[in-house]
């Protein structure tokens, strides 16, 4: 899972600029709803970006869901997203 979660930052960090990453893995909040697997994530991003601050919060979200777009599709089930300068 560690390296999953590596991967998901070296994408992001690849295609957008970011000061800081942080990624929590929430899955363990979800056992036992009905959509649940254990295959797929419920992850949290927290990023400190100048750059995704500058823009607004739906075309900052796009870009990053862009960018997760085949992680979404395959591994990621739920993804929350917080922006902060």
């Amino acid at each position: 899972m560690k390296n999953y979660l590596e991967e998901i930052s070296i994408k992001l960090k690849n295609q957008i600029e970011i000061e800081e990453l942080i990624i929590i893995d929430n899955s363990h909040k979800h056992k036992g709803h009905k959509f649940y697997s254990n295959e797929k994530f419920y992850l949290h991003l927290k990023i400190k970006s100048i750059y995704l601050s500058s823009l607004s919060r739906v075309i900052a979200q796009k870009l990053i869901m862009k960018v997760l777009k085949k992680d979404l599709e395959k591994t990621i089930h739920a993804l929350e997203i917080s922006i902060e300068q």
